[in-house]
Formats: C-alpha cells, structure tokens, sequence
C-alpha cells in the first residue's frame, strides 16, 4: 500500500470496564472502499465514529494523509457522513438538504446552485429538487443523504450502515448503485455493515471485528477462502467444523481421520503426525451423493429450498451434522429427510483454523 489517506494506529475506546476498541491498527488506501464487518458490538460503529471524531480516543492516533487529526472536532476533519436514519432535515426541501454543508461552509450561492445539482445528478434525483423528504420513499431519501454527503467533494465518505432501513430488493439495487458510485468518483469509502453478503458483494477490502479488535482482514475472495480462526469462518458465511488428527504424510498433502474417518488434506500449513487440528469446510465444497458414493455415511435431516439453491442439513453416525449448499437444477438427488445418503469433499477443500 502507498501513503495511506487514513492511518489508525494502537486505537482503544475505553466504556468502563469494557475495550470498545482495543488496540485497532489500521492503513486506508486512497480511493479504498473499506468495510468495517462484525456483530453488534463489536467496535466496527465505535471505530467509524472516532474517525469522524465524534468520539474521542483514550489511546492513538488517527492521521489524515500523514497530518495528525486525532483532536481535531468533526466539521474540521472534511469527511462525508451518511447514516442509517438518513438524517435529513424535515423543514428543508431536497435542494436545501444538499446544499447545507456548502452553506455552513459559506460557499457563494452560485457555487452551491452548481454543487447541488451536479449531486442530485449523480444519484439520479434531479427531478426531486424541490420535494419535501416526508415526499420521498425510503430509497430516495437515501440517495439524498449520500448526494448531501458528496455535495462539498470530501476526501473519506462514512457511511454507517446506510442501506439496513430499506427492503432486500431495493437494497441489492443500491449496493449497485453505491459501487458504481464509487468507482466513478475514486472517493475513499469507509461502509460500517452487519450483513456479510453486503460487504462481500461491495468491498475492495474488509475489515473483520469482534469485541473491539481486527480479527482478520483482506479482499472478500481471500477472508471468504481463507479464514484465519473459527469465528471468521462461522460469521462470514457459513461453515461446517471438523476436528482431526494428522497421521502422516508431509506438506502439503496429509494423512487426517476424524471420527474413525481417514481423508487426505491438502494444505500449506505446516503439520506434524499426532497434531490435533480444526478444520472449516464450506456448505458448497461438501458432494452429496447416493449411499455409498462418497466417504462419509449420513441421513438427510432437513431441506430448505432457496430457489437456484438448496442447503441440506446431513447427520452422521454419531450425531454430527454437516450443512450441504447444492444446487436444484437438474440434480441427481432430490433430498428429503430421512434419505440415506452420503457426502465427501476434495483433499484441498477443508481450511486449516489457527487456534482460538
């Protein structure tokens, strides 16, 4: 990474006893969409809002291309900021809620004439100008709160968690629409969400927190593939667990049995013969198959249909169940519960997990 925009170094928030950020180390790339990603509580809210600086810090620093901000007020910091609730003014037209941030910032008023329509052309709501936000739908009053926060061309727009108010169609619109947005205008994004198919979908890079500190980061394909430890393998996305021990071979493939099971693993992790490990396997790696026809014996226990998809709960001998993602167009298997099958997996499927 070149010079950062955004540096965060050893950021902790203290609430009583309790890290709401705990010890944060961080690098912004210009031009950057990065997703803060996590449960609640888990300091991603708490950390967007130290870099808008509506909290302050108990420890570190936040510096704004190499220039030290950390005590610096909100309205002195030059980041855009698009809420949840779209926070816009219910006296004001559209026009008058764009250009409040340029008025504040006493731009002459042909200048602001000028920025508010260049932004509500950008969000497609040009014609809108003159409505009253009780006038518009949830999507629309969302468009004009981004355009608002774009108006005076800031150098980071924060956006927390701004799509969770409006419906799961109109949602997946927007998500096209905010990284189209993006990559037409080079700004650098920081995008607060919850919802991991949101940050998979949108972001250059994620950022992964849970109770305060970064639990992995990277691009969606590398957090997805690889995960680091058991909590980013069960929250982002969903993961089946399997614990092993490696009986042989040398890197990178491996002798493993599970539960009276041998299987191959392929993996670069460095192993030893007699080493306990755990393994994260996705729903969509596992092959289901008729009794028999693959490696490990198991009994459908519940199905539920997903359109192109269907997940299919499995239960082994012994009780341990497997989730199987597979698709329903044209499959050999229809499952129903209490079908005998059997299910089995690549050597270089399973993920190694670093300990908790």
């Amino acid at each position: 990474m070149n010079t950062p925009i955004l540096s965060i170094k050893n950021a902790v928030k203290r609430y009583g006893t309790v890290n709401a950020l705990d010890g944060v180390n961080l690098d912004v790339a210009e031009g950057e969409f990065l997703t803060l990603l996590g449960p609640s509580g888990s300091g991603k809210t708490t950390l967007l809002s130290a870099i808008a600086g509506f909290i302050g810090l108990d420890e570190g620093t936040l510096a704004l291309r190499s220039n030290d901000i950390t005590g610096k007020p909100p309205e002195h910091r030059d980041f855009g900021m698009v809420f949840q609730g779209y926070a816009l003014f219910p006296t004001m037209t559209v026009r008058e809620n764009v250009g409040f941030p340029l008025k504040i910032r006493k731009r002459p008023a042909a200048e602001i004439k000028k920025r508010v329509d260049e932004a509500l052309e950008m969000v497609q709501m040009g014609a809108f100008a003159d409505r009253m936000p009780s006038q518009l739908s949830g999507g629309q009053q969302q468009r004009i709160a981004l355009a608002r926060a774009m108006s005076f061309d800031p150098q980071i727009l924060l956006l927390d968690e701004p799509l969770s108010a409006l419906d799961k169609k109109l949602r997946a619109d927007l998500q096209w629409e905010l990284k189209d947005l993006h990559q037409k205008l080079g700004v650098t994004f920081i995008y607060v969400t919850h919802d991991q198919d949101e940050a998979l979908s949108m972001s250059d890079r994620i950022i992964i927190l849970k109770d305060g500190a970064i639990q992995q980061e990277g691009g969606p394909n590398t957090l997805y593939d690889r995960p680091r430890n058991r909590f980013v393998a069960d929250f982002l996305g969903k993961s089946n667990f399997i614990e092993a021990t490696v009986t042989g071979g040398s890197g990178p493939t491996f002798h493993c049995e599970s539960q009276g099971t041998p299987f191959d693993l392929i993996t670069d992790e460095p192993c030893e013969q007699g080493q306990a490990i755990s393994l994260a396997l996705r729903p969509e790696r596992l092959r289901l198959g008729l009794p028999g026809a693959e490696l490990v014996p198991a009994t459908v226990k519940q199905v539920s249909y997903l359109g192109e998809r269907c997940q299919v709960l499995v239960v082994r001998e012994g009780g341990e169940e497997f989730l199987v993602s597979r698709p329903t167009w044209k499959t050999d298997i229809t499952p129903t519960p209490g079908l005998q099958v059997s299910i089995g997996w690549d050597a270089d499927a399973p993920v190694v997990l670093a300990p908790s």
